[in-house]
C-alpha cells in the first residue's frame, strides 16, 4: 500500500508539472522532491527535501554545495547529492549553448551583458571568461580563464594572450562577477582590465569591455569609459 500511495504521489506531481510545463507554482520544498524522484526511488521524497532545505537553508545554498559536502551533513547517497549539485553547472551550460554560436555579432553592451549573465549567473565564486571576436565581431569562442574564490579569481596573463591569438581574435571582451553583492570595480580588477588591454594591444587585439556581473545588476568598464575601452 505504501509502494503505491508513493507510485500515484510521484505520478500526481509529474502530471502537474507536464500540465502547467513550468515549476512557476511549486514551493521550493516541491521543486526539489520532484527532482529526487530520479535519484530516490523509494524513499518519501518530500520528507528528505524538508530535510535538505532545513540543513541548508534555501535552494541556492544547497545546489552550490559540493556533493561531499552534501553526503556528510545529510547522509544521502553519492548520486543523489550529484544530481542536486549538477543543476547549477547544467543550468550555465544550457544557456551558454544558447550563445556559443559563430553568427552572434556582438557590437554592443546588451549582447555582451546577456551572454556572460548567461554564463555567469548564480555563481557562488569568482569566475573570469573572455569573448573571443573576429573583425566583424561576430563570436569565435566563450573561453574560461580561470575560477577564484568568493572574492577574487586569478587572471594569467599569458592565458588571456595565448587563447585570444589561438581563436584568431580582432576582438575580445572580458568579464567577471562579484559574488559578494558590490558592482563596483576594485582596483585590482582595474589594473588587470589596463594590463590585459595593453598586452593585447600588443599583437593588435583590442579588448572592447570588461564587464562585471553582480546577482540583477551588472557594470561595464565601456560605459563608464574605463581604461579607453568602448565598443
Amino acid at each position: 500500500m505504501t509502494k503505491n500511495l508513493h507510485t500515484n504521489h510521484r505520478k500526481r506531481v509529474r502530471a502537474r508539472f507536464i500540465k502547467d510545463s513550468n515549476l512557476d507554482s511549486f514551493e521550493p520544498h516541491q521543486v526539489l522532491e520532484l527532482l529526487l524522484f530520479y535519484a530516490v526511488p523509494r524513499r518519501d521524497t518530500n520528507e528528505l527535501a524538508h530535510k535538505l532545505l532545513n540543513e541548508y537553508g534555501s535552494l541556492y545554498t544547497l545546489m552550490n554545495a559540493k556533493p561531499e559536502d552534501i553526503c556528510k551533513r545529510c547522509k544521502v547517497s553519492e548520486p543523489t547529492a550529484v544530481l542536486i549539485s549538477m543543476i547549477p553547472h547544467v543550468c550555465r551550460k544550457f544557456l551558454s549553448s544558447a550563445l556559443d554560436n559563430e553568427s552572434t555579432c556582438i557590437n554592443s553592451f546588451n549582447v555582451a551583458y546577456s551572454h556572460f549573465e548567461a554564463i555567469l549567473a548564480g555563481q557562488p565564486f569568482e569566475s573570469f571568461y573572455m569573448l573571443c571576436l573576429d573583425l566583424n565581431k561576430r563570436l569565435k569562442k566563450i573561453v574560461k580563464i580561470s575560477d577564484g574564490t568568493t572574492s577574487s579569481s586569478p587572471v594569467y596573463m599569458e592565458k588571456v594572450v595565448g587563447d585570444a591569438l589561438l581563436y584568431n581574435s580582432s576582438f575580445v571582451i572580458i568579464g567577471h562577477n562579484h559574488p559578494n553583492g558590490n558592482k563596483k570595480p576594485s582596483s585590482a580588477d582595474v589594473q588587470v582590465t589596463s594590463q590585459i588591454s595593453n598586452a593585447l594591444l600588443h599583437v593588435n587585439i583590442k579588448v572592447l569591455d570588461h564587464i562585471i556581473i553582480c546577482g540583477d545588476d551588472c557594470f561595464s568598464f565601456a560605459k563608464k569609459g574605463l581604461c579607453n575601452l568602448g565598443y
